[in-house]
């Protein structure tokens, strides 16, 4: 009687063909690393493409006043109008400058726009307050949002070497005086002389100037026009440090 013939593949033959079958299934990754790939380039170029525009900025407004801020334009919109006229360094009264940088940033001439010390300090007593220098608030201020993220003060830290690197330390600080806010809708001393003593940006008085300086940390909270003990304290400490800086030459760098 003859055999049933055995059609099932058990021998060498067959066991290649499973495992050649096996082999192939990765091959599915194929499409996904390719996605991934294409994912990566596209990420990269992005990246590349928002360094570029934010060199370019930085660039442009090295020359040229940038006409509005992102926060003037948030306070347009709440608002329904700002106040804000650009006024050149030369327009300025010289104590106004220097009493900003000895509100703000005494040390603005000798740093590179990070001050390490400050940022130590401020860590050490668990904040921030006195860590950003004039050149942080320049770039804050010009090119990204007000508010506390670590999305922004990354983008802060990384954007201020380049901009101090580009930008002479004179229009840096310009560029502080004609966008920081004096009052509620003020931006700028051009605005905040007028709107507050009824003079020019270049007639500031010292004291005048020192309290500016003085609500600059909080000018919707305090008034230079009307100012409280506290003002008063603060624009004289001002006062003080402005001279300081005039003395050791510390205002060489814009003056």
């Amino acid at each position: 009687m003859a055999k049933p013939v055995n059609t099932s593949r058990s021998g060498p033959a067959a066991r290649r063909g499973r495992k050649g079958a096996r082999a192939a299934k990765p091959a599915s990754a194929a499409p996904r690393a390719r996605l991934a790939a294409r994912i990566t380039r596209v990420l990269l170029w992005a990246g590349l493409g928002l360094v570029g525009l934010a060199g370019a900025a930085i660039l442009l407004f090295s020359t040229v006043n940038p006409p509005i801020t992102p926060y003037m334009m948030s306070e347009r919109a709440r608002l329904g109008e700002i106040a804000h006229d650009w006024v050149p360094m030369e327009e300025i009264a010289p104590v106004m400058a220097r009493a900003a940088v000895a509100a703000e940033d005494a040390n603005f001439c000798l740093h590179w726009g990070l001050d390490l010390k400050a940022i130590r300090t401020a860590m050490a007593q668990g904040g921030n307050r006195g860590a950003s220098t004039i050149s942080q608030q320049v770039v804050k201020n010009v090119y990204l949002w007000q508010g506390r993220s670590w999305l922004r003060k990354a983008l802060e830290a990384a954007m201020t070497p380049p901009v101090e690197a580009v930008w002479t330390k004179r229009r840096i600080l310009e560029t502080y005086l004609n966008v920081a806010e004096f009052d509620e809708g003020v931006f700028g001393v051009g605005r905040a002389a007028p709107h507050y003593f009824g003079v020019a940006a270049a007639d500031l008085s010292d004291v005048q100037a020192a309290r500016l300086a003085a609500i600059l940390p909080d000018p919707k909270g305090r008034s230079a026009a009307n100012p409280s003990d506290f003002v008063r304290g603060r624009a004289a400490q001002i006062l003080d440090g402005a001279a300081t800086i005039r003395r050791d030459g510390r205002d060489d760098c814009f003056e």
